[in-house]
């Protein structure tokens, strides 16, 4: 897959930083730690993460 079709963010939640990774030709995403902190955040708050990333970062919020 050539590295134009990837798009790439540092994001912080909670004091934690995380590389994001989004794939638009398969509509998909990826996020990645960049401590162990961050690591063991992500993994006891899975749900809560992928749904702030989901509504923050991924999708167009509308204009009113």
């Amino acid at each position: 897959m050539p590295a134009r079709s990837i798009i790439r963010k540092t994001i912080e939640i909670n004091n934690h930083m995380f590389n994001l990774e989004i794939y638009p030709r398969l509509v998909s995403w990826e996020v990645f730690p960049q401590t162990y902190n961050a690591a063991l955040y992500a993994f006891s708050n899975k749900n809560k993460l992928n749904k702030t990333i989901e509504t923050n970062h991924l999708y167009e919020k509308r204009k009113k």
